[in-house]
C-alpha cells in the first residue's frame, strides 16, 4: 500500500475500533490492514494506535494524527472529484455526537433521511450527554443545546428549547402543586446530574437550591421515574412534549421559566465546506422544519 492507502486503513481502523471492521469497509483482508498500519507506524516512527486482545483505542499521538489524515484523504478526495468535473457528493464517514434523548427522537430520523438520500455516504452516531471535543473524538458535526462556549466552531442554530418542571398527576394529586420557586424545598425533587448542577435549579427570577431525594445519570430514567410518581423532575421540553400530550405529566412553574435555549450544530470551521457536513445541516433543517422544537 502507498501511504495515502495506509492513511485510508489507519483512519477505517480509528473510526470503526476494530481491524476486522476496517477490512471489511475497504474490502481488504484484515492482513492488509494489519500491515499497512504498522507500516504506517513505523515510518512516522510513533505508535498510533493501542492494541490488546479486546480492543484497539487511539494513543495521544493517534489522535492527532487521525485529525490530519481525515482533512488530508478529504482534500484529496474533494479535489479529484473537481478534477473529473464532479459534484461534490457526500461519500466515506460522516461522525456525529448528539445528546442521548435528542438523538433518538431527532438525529436519528436526520441521519435516515440521510443515508436514503446519499448511497455513498455511512453515518457514526455517537450519543452521550457529555459535550464532546469534535478534534480529539474524531467528530464532524455535533448537536449541542445552549449557549456555545467554544468560539473556534462554527454553529448553525436550527431551533429553541425550554427547561420544564414536570410531574405526574399522581404525584400533584397526593402532595400539590408548587405555585412559586420556593415551594420546590415542601417538595420530592428527582434530579438528572447531566444537566448543569443538580444541587441549584434556574428560574427567570431566581435560582433555588434544592436537595433531590433522587439522583439520576440519564434523562430518560429521570421523566420515567416522575411519570411513576417519585417526584418532580426538570426536563427539556422536547423529552417531555409527548408525555405532557399524553397526560402522563403535568408542567409546573411556567410563569418562572428561564429563557429558551438554543439548539445548534456545530463543526469545526474548517468542515464548512464538507459535503457531508452540509449534507447533514441540511437534513437537519428539513427535519426541523417538519417537526419544530417549539418549547413548552
Amino acid at each position: 500500500m502507498d501511504q495515502f492507502d495506509a492513511m485510508k486503513a489507519f483512519v477505517a481502523v480509528a473510526t470503526w475500533g476494530s481491524f476486522a471492521e476496517a477490512a471489511r469497509r475497504l474490502r481488504i483482508s484484515p492482513s492488509a490492514v494489519t500491515r499497512s498500519v504498522a507500516q504506517l507506524e513505523d515510518r512516522l516512527g510513533l505508535t498510533l494506535l493501542s492494541r490488546t486482545t479486546r480492543s484497539v483505542r487511539l494513543t495521544e499521538r493517534g489522535q492527532i494524527y487521525l485529525e490530519s489524515s481525515r482533512r488530508i484523504l478529504e482534500d484529496l478526495e474533494t479535489g479529484e472529484r473537481q478534477a473529473r468535473g464532479e459534484n461534490a457528493e457526500p461519500r466515506g464517514v460522516l461522525h456525529v455526537a448528539a445528546p442521548i434523548v435528542f438523538g433518538r427522537l431527532h438525529v436519528l430520523p436526520m441521519v435516515g433521511r440521510l443515508l436514503a438520500d446519499h448511497p455513498s455516504l455511512a453515518v457514526r452516531l455517537s450519543l452521550s450527554d457529555r459535550n464532546v471535543h469534535l478534534v480529539d473524538d474524531g467528530v464532524d458535526a455535533a448537536l449541542r443545546i445552549g449557549a456555545l462556549s467554544d468560539s473556534s466552531l462554527t454553529a448553525v442554530k436550527l431551533g429553541a428549547v425550554s427547561r420544564v418542571l414536570v410531574a405526574s398527576p399522581a404525584y400533584l394529586a397526593a402532595r400539590g402543586s408548587p405555585s412559586r420557586p420556593a415551594d420546590l424545598e415542601d417538595h420530592d425533587l428527582v434530579a438528572f446530574e447531566g444537566l448543569e448542577a443538580t444541587d441549584a435549579w434556574r428560574f427567570s427570577t431566581t435560582d433555588v437550591r434544592v436537595t433531590p431525594r433522587l439522583s439520576v445519570n440519564s434523562a430518560d430514567t429521570a421523566i420515567a421515574a416522575a411519570e411513576t410518581g417519585l417526584g418532580i423532575t426538570r426536563a427539556l421540553s422536547y423529552q417531555v412534549t409527548a408525555a405532557i400530550q399524553a397526560g402522563r405529566l403535568v408542567p409546573l412553574l411556567q410563569a418562572f421559566a428561564p429563557p429558551a435555549m438554543p439548539v445548534s450544530v456545530v463543526s469545526q470551521a474548517r468542515r464548512v465546506g464538507s459535503a457531508n457536513v452540509a449534507a447533514f445541516v441540511a437534513a437537519a433543517r428539513d427535519h426541523l422544519r417538519s417537526n419544530p422544537l417549539a418549547p413548552i
